[in-house]
């Protein structure tokens, strides 16, 4: 898989003319977070593949190969970024050397 980002769901677009590749798709907007939760600069556009809503933490596959291939497309599509997972925990472990 390509670059992957941590999130948060901030809204969602709705869009009655599109493209074909986004027809019956949830386009959701995203902004990287840090693993502390912090907003990061940027805002993306995403195709939600799992299910999430606004203000849960979600992994975002953002490179195009992988849209195409998570969704299945037969060739490249206009969509690069993709909800792939919604995040239950975040674990960071401190180490001290």
């Amino acid at each position: 898989m390509g670059i992957m980002f941590l999130c948060e769901v901030v809204g969602s677009i709705v869009s009655t003319i599109k493209h074909d590749c986004y027809q019956g798709k949830k386009i959701m907007l995203v902004r990287p977070i840090s693993p502390d939760k912090k907003m990061q600069n940027g805002t993306m556009v995403a195709v939600d593949t799992v299910g999430a809503g606004k203000g849960e933490i979600v992994l975002v596959a953002a490179e195009g190969r992988s849209a195409s291939e998570i969704l299945k497309f037969e060739s490249r599509m206009p969509m690069r970024s993709v909800i792939v997972g919604i995040v239950d925990k975040i674990q960071i472990n401190r180490f001290k050397y």
